[in-house]
């Protein structure tokens, strides 16, 4: 497996594994209860237009695409509710997906290494990320690798709780 930037024919390919993999999780708002976030998931691409945006995806030796992640390394950029837009000398993850039979054999961790590495070369200080009840696996990753809960980042969004996190560099 590789890491590197989706390319434009990539786009649809992963926008269709995220909102076939959020929509699929317990507990997680529906396309129809909370439409404008499935349609950031359908425009995936659009995000790689955002200054300092990078979206990321990991390739099998097959050449599969096995998963991806949206890197920010501008807070300004990273378009979530509550404080973490406003947070300095960060960078952000958002949106992690991996295909369900990749899952278990480190994609998700790759991604998100692949994005500390890069917020580590821009010289920050810390990597700012959400996640939700529904999302336990991750949320259990996450913490492995040293997040931290920050409540102080937490929002929410309609109905549905966001959990904000940190991992200091």
């Amino acid at each position: 497996m590789f890491i590197r930037e989706i390319k434009p024919e990539e786009f649809v390919i992963l926008s269709q594994l995220m909102v076939d993999v959020y929509s699929n999780l317990e507990g997680f708002p529906t396309p129809q209860e909370q439409p404008h976030y499935y349609e950031m998931l359908q425009n995936i691409g659009a995000l790689t237009q955002k200054p300092n945006t990078k979206v990321l995806v990991a390739i099998s030796d097959s050449h599969q695409l096995l998963g991806g992640v949206v890197y920010f390394s501008d807070m300004k950029q990273y378009g979530s509710g509550g404080t973490a837009t406003t947070e300095t000398c960060a960078s952000g993850i958002r949106l992690l997906a991996v295909r369900p039979e990749a899952r278990k054999h480190g994609v998700g961790k790759a991604l998100t290494e692949y994005c500390i590495d890069l917020a580590k070369q821009s010289a920050h200080q810390q990597v700012i990320l959400h996640t939700t009840q529904a999302m336990a696996i991750a949320w259990k990753m996450y913490e492995k690798l040293g997040f931290v809960r920050s409540e102080d980042l937490d929002f929410q969004q309609a109905e549905l709780s966001v959990f904000g996190f940190r991992l200091t560099l």
